[in-house]
């Protein structure tokens, strides 16, 4: 049903009712499967009008791409109360899977959908990618600070940051898809499947804890 006012709403709010609904449509149909008279259906407009804002859906998808990091490192932003750096390292950790279990859909188009990737190929290279620099530089930024505390001795700073990432979009993928719970569901020798993501997480803590 189209709403009333809909000629009255603010130019941003259609906006983000566009990528909201982009959200859910690439996640049940997949990018090369949607199009942009999909998404314009599920918000009761016609296709000229989302053309009105974006020119295709991969510009379609690089906002949300855009508008998820942006997210992301608001999230980030409380970790400058923490002062220890391996302690605000952890944090990070933690804010980074909060992030994806409460905004999964932002987490695939930024993390496990290539096609923000292509567009930031084809059409960004000239430019310097913001919202993700700001993520890795205070993933980065974190390591160094544990280094100079003696962390993470005979590694390089970009090495771990990549461990760490590496690891965290691991776990954070595996549930998202279902291959944790599956593994929890069907694997009885584990003693508490019900926290496995948990006490993966913690034991990957442990693990380069051990490197100070």
């Amino acid at each position: 049903m189209v709403p009333k006012n809909r000629k009255e709403r603010p130019k941003e709010d259609l906006r983000k009712q566009i990528l909201d609904a982009a959200k859910v449509v690439f996640k049940q149909e997949g990018f090369e499967a949607t199009s942009i008279r999909k998404i314009a259906s599920a918000i009761g407009y016609s296709p000229t009008t989302i053309y009105l804002y974006y020119k295709d859906k991969s510009e379609i998808i690089h906002a949300l791409h855009t508008e998820g990091f942006a997210l992301l490192n608001s999230r980030f932003s409380v970790l400058a109360m923490v002062e220890h750096p391996f302690e605000r390292l952890k944090a990070m950790g933690r804010i980074y899977m909060q992030f994806a279990m409460e905004h999964s859909d932002f987490y695939e188009v930024m993390f496990i959908m290539r096609e923000p990737v292509d567009y930031l190929a084809n059409y960004c290279q000239n430019e310097e990618w913001m919202e993700g620099s700001t993520a890795f530089y205070a993933l980065l930024q974190s390591v160094e600070a544990c280094m100079a505390e003696g962390y993470f001795k005979n590694y390089e700073p970009i090495q771990m940051v990549m461990v760490i990432w590496a690891f965290m979009h691991g776990l954070c993928t595996m549930k998202i898809v279902g291959h944790l719970d599956q593994i929890a569901t069907n694997k009885s020798q584990l003693p508490d499947p019900g926290t496995l993501m948990e006490d993966t997480f913690q034991a990957f803590v442990r693990l380069i804890e051990s490197t100070q």
